[in-house]
């Protein structure tokens, strides 16, 4: 894997590993734990027992309808009632995209030399077993409800690979695509000014794009100050989440969160 691309063969993949495929021409990515055997545990916006419609999800990941039926694995498609997590075989997690690997444990420098957010974390993963029972364990109890910047795809398989939780529920979750989105205009913003002192496009455009990779660097769970690592067992309860995985209304973080 290079600077340009985290792209790999299906036979480079192990169990517990953080892959992830593009969607809509390379708008964006869909993010997931493979946990052998062709097999992939990823968290989807949820399908309502009560409703023959999926709930609404912003555009970012809006259509993650599974096939009807897989000819390859039966229980392709799993799910708990009301739970966006969801179990698949390899081939209908990639939908005929490519596969990659998500980095972790880089330095400073490859991360920040990384053009496109959600791709690698300086944090460094558990061991490949603490990962699967993490994803597992989530397939049967879920994560809570689907949002795009704060409980995406990206989030759930950096929880699973760290078991790292965001104590302060406001801000941009721990998705490298969501922290894109938000720098990429902030970066513009904060370098707008500059163009009085630099006449030159080039100067201004790499001052703009020296800022949004800073602040893709800001919001990086290896490096926020406001991260926690929490036990798969107890992150219900530290959340607040209700039955079916739904987060429970003004609860948020408690005072006492369980450590792993």
């Amino acid at each position: 894997m290079g600077l340009l691309s985290n792209r790999v063969e299906r036979s480079e993949i192990k169990a517990g590993d953080h892959i992830y495929t593009y969607r809509a021409v390379f708008a964006y990515s869909h993010h997931g734990i493979f946990v052998g055997g062709s097999k992939v545990v990823h968290f989807t916006p949820r399908h309502d027992a009560n409703s023959s419609t999926e709930t609404s999800a912003n555009s970012y990941e809006e259509k993650y309808d599974l096939p009807s039926s897989c000819p390859t694995f039966p229980d392709c498609g799993f799910r708990q009632p009301n739970s966006g997590v969801v179990l698949t075989c390899l081939d209908c997690f990639l939908r005929n995209g490519s596969l990659y690997s998500f980095e972790y444990g880089v330095t400073p420098s490859v991360f920040l030399a990384k053009v496109r957010g959600g791709t690698c974390t300086t944090a460094m993963p558990d061991p490949p077993e603490t990962v699967i029972h993490r994803a597992m364990y989530l397939l049967q109890n879920g994560f809570g409800n689907y949002d795009v910047f704060q409980n995406n795809c990206e989030d759930f398989a950096l929880y699973c690979k760290t078991g790292l939780l965001i104590v302060e529920r406001s801000g941009v979750g721990r998705s490298g695509q969501a922290s894109s989105v938000v720098g990429a205009p902030l970066a513009a913003l904060l370098s707008s000014p500059l163009k009085l002192l630099m006449p030159s496009p080039i100067g201004v455009a790499t001052v703009t794009a020296g800022m949004y990779c800073m602040s893709r660097y800001a919001t990086d769970i290896g490096v926020r100050s406001d991260v926690i690592k929490v036990a798969v067992e107890e992150l219900a309860e530290n959340l607040g989440w209700g039955e079916g995985g739904d987060k429970e209304e003004d609860n948020g973080v408690t005072d006492q969160l369980i450590v792993m």
